[in-house]
């Protein structure tokens, strides 16, 4: 019924270490996700955290512009998933006059939260397509 999505672009943590941290909580309710990203010892858990909140957050406004009832309990992780940002290219010097190259990674991290109906409708959607 209620569909939501918020997304973070250009944070500092390597596409790598957050797809790292997302496969924790994919497709696990919000609120279990909250609860493991809140005691995930890895740097990216918090952005991804207050990501996954505000997506939360922002179905709840959602369903209230609607006047749709929405449980957050129900509330699932329906797709999450990081692209590639901007690489920050820096150099570093070294010996004998060389330098270093540093590439500063960046990420965009997308994250999607549901209810269970519309999961079901999207999936009975794909399956018509498949079945022409």
């Amino acid at each position: 019924m209620v569909e939501s999505v918020a997304r973070l672009r250009g944070i500092r943590v390597t596409p790598q270490k957050a797809r790292r941290v997302i496969e924790l909580v994919r497709g696990k309710q919000v609120n279990e996700a909250l609860a493991i990203l809140k005691f995930a010892p890895q740097g990216a858990s918090e952005p991804i955290y207050k990501l996954v909140a505000s997506a939360a957050a922002n179905a709840r406004v959602k369903a209230d512009k609607e006047n749709v009832f929405l449980d957050e309990q129900d509330l699932f992780i329906s797709s999450i998933f990081v692209d590639e940002g901007t690489t920050l290219k820096r150099f570093q010097p070294r010996a004998q006059g060389r330098a270093f190259k540093i590439l500063k990674r960046t990420s965009h991290i997308t994250v999607v939260v549901a209810t269970p109906d519309v999961i079901a409708g999207a999936s009975a959607k794909a399956a018509k397509k498949e079945a022409k």
